[in-house]
């Protein structure tokens, strides 16, 4: 997914996008850190670092920190949180235009955004600026099957609303992307196999919380204004009128973590 255009919407929608994104599991941070064996005082790369989701909990625990991420205004929020942290810089810049330092990180991560760059890219330049035995650890929120109840009765309204959208139902598994991530890592001849590991948790949202969470999906965004109040109007009417307002959310939070071929 290498269009630039829908990167842009992100200017617009930095606050809310700050005010509702989940973060990422605890546990998941953690074995990052364990598995990379990153040093104490390790330098680490963070590729479209948003409004700091993933950043700060790295940078709470005192790691160098190089942040890049494309939209100025969520890299000005991420800044702005990251001032009690002296060793995090935050750069309003692309990861492709950004002219790195080789073999200078310990580890690269990226948090639900390395789909936005071209696979050719991508992985050569996460290798080069890594130091020898160095690991790049890139992580997505997916939503998990079995679909609950609410999944499956608000695919109605997307179906009336965008039906070009299609059915979710009938897209690839989970299964398929992981497996196509993992084959991605590995025809790059850069990194060893990844490991790879699930978490799942939940978030409880009220209605008008998970329509600010859709209005910072890019795909909601480049809707029409009409239809997508329309979209949201039918959504957030489903959920207070079947759900008492309120739904829980899962998640299924996907690690892929590999170390870089020597």
């Amino acid at each position: 997914m290498s269009d630039r255009t829908p990167r842009k919407i992100f200017d617009q929608i930095a606050k809310k996008y700050d005010e509702i994104r989940p973060g990422y599991p605890e546990e998941l941070i953690e074995d990052i850190i364990s598995i990379s064996g990153i040093p104490d005082e390790g330098r680490i790369l963070e590729i479209g670092c948003g409004t700091g989701q993933a950043t700060i909990p790295f940078a709470k625990r005192g790691y160098y920190m190089i942040c890049l991420d494309i939209s100025k205004d969520m890299a000005a929020l991420t800044a702005k949180k990251c001032q009690k942290y002296p060793r995090v810089r935050v750069y309003p810049i692309s990861f492709e235009e950004w002219e790195p330092e080789a073999n200078s990180f310990d580890l690269v991560i990226s948090a639900t955004a390395f789909h936005w760059i071209p696979k050719e890219i991508a992985y050569p330049k996460a290798a080069l600026v890594l130091k020898d035995s160095g690991y790049l650890a890139v992580f997505w929120n997916f939503h998990p099957t079995p679909y609950t109840d609410f999944f499956k009765a608000v695919q109605k309204v997307y179906q009336r609303v965008v039906p070009e959208w299609g059915n979710p139902e009938k897209e690839r598994s989970i299964e398929d992307k992981i497996r196509e991530i993992e084959n991605e890592i590995n025809r790059s001849g850069l990194f060893e196999r990844p490991i790879i590991k699930q978490y799942s948790w939940a978030k409880e949202y009220t209605a008008d919380q998970y329509i600010k969470l859709l209005n910072t999906y890019s795909d909601h965004q480049s809707l029409e204004p009409k239809r997508r109040k329309e979209l949201f109007d039918a959504v957030k009417a489903l959920i207070e009128e079947k759900y008492e307002g309120k739904i829980i959310r899962p998640y299924l939070t996907v690690l892929f973590i590999a170390k870089k071929l020597c």
